[in-house]
């Protein structure tokens, strides 16, 4: 079992890039990266992306040289390599989706859709964006059996459509943009009620018990948990990237309270089929991040596990 480095043939950016991986686990690799100051944004679903310039000391940190060949079986056969279908898309792959997508629930109204998609589309986000968008519409889509209800995909579009990283004030201006936005182009007053109450429900994630339309709307929200492992650490990069401002330490103790208060849930998702297709790879991911969160706080967090 080993830190493994490519030779740094990849071109990008005027430059060359190698590859950084395990063939034992990500804990190993993040914890490696992390050590030898790699910086996470670097990471991509199953591997670090490390310039040309950096190669030489994390070999004299440990990493063992190999083919990029070599790296990448032994990658596979640790069960860590990430599928292309698993993969996070390219924004400009889910800007044309949504573009679709968007054709066919509001044709009469494609001003509406390109407003909301030039908010998805804001420089600061890096997880809330058109890419966490077209992904909670697959999900929404494989939890039903027909296509959703018109005022469950409309709340999907809106429910991040304002996004400042500042919890609870963005859902609710979320929810009263979708208000005003809706009204405004003469949608039914009950049917801009219920996206706004569908919104408000992202505070909390918890909808009531009965309410089938709020289940698998938050189950959506929610289905990112329930991804492979490489995934799962995409949208955690993403998460991390659009808190700059925030020491790894502080960022760990901030994540570390999301992950327990998901942990402790009483019913994490609330539909069959979420619960059939992400809870326990959710499980996994959040208490594989919460060990790692614990390992950068310290070991006076280490007796916090729930």
């Amino acid at each position: 079992m080993a830190i493994l480095i490519d030779p740094a043939r990849w071109p990008a950016h005027g430059t060359r890039f190698a590859h950084l991986a395990s063939d034992r686990s990500l804990t190993e690799l993040h914890e490696f990266a992390r050590s030898n100051g790699v910086p996470f944004r670097a990471f991509d679903h199953d591997h670090y992306d490390i310039h040309i310039g950096r190669t030489a000391s994390l070999v004299a940190a440990g990493a063992v040289e190999v083919e990029a060949r070599e790296l990448v079986r032994r990658v596979a056969r640790a069960g860590l390599r990430v599928r292309t279908p698993d993969r996070q898309p390219r924004r400009e792959v889910a800007r044309r989706r949504l573009d679709e997508a968007w054709m066919r629930l509001l044709p009469d109204h494609p001003e509406l859709g390109q407003r909301l998609l030039v908010r998805w589309q804001e420089p600061h986000r890096n997880y809330h964006d058109v890419r966490h968008l077209a992904h909670f519409l697959d999900a929404l889509n494989t939890l039903t059996d027909s296509a959703p209800p018109l005022p469950v995909t409309l709340a999907a579009w809106f429910h991040d459509a304002v996004y400042t990283g500042t919890a609870g004030a963005d859902e609710l201006a979320s929810a009263d943009l979708a208000v005003a936005e809706l009204s405004a182009v003469g949608l039914p007053s009950a049917l801009v009620s219920e996206v706004e109450r569908l919104i408000l429900l992202t505070i909390s994630h918890q909808p009531e018990a009965g309410d089938p339309a709020g289940a698998a709307f938050i189950d959506a929200d929610l289905s990112i948990l329930g991804q492979v492992p490489g995934r799962y650490q995409v949208y955690l990069r993403g998460v991390r990237m659009e808190h700059p401002n925030l020491s790894d330490h502080h960022f760990a103790l901030a994540r570390a309270g999301v992950v327990r208060a998901l942990l402790s849930a009483e019913k994490l998702y609330g539909t069959p089929a979420g619960q059939r297709l992400w809870l326990n790879q959710a499980r996994h991911n959040l208490v594989d991040e919460l060990l790692r969160w614990q390992v950068v706080m310290g070991p006076d967090h280490l007796s916090e596990h729930p």
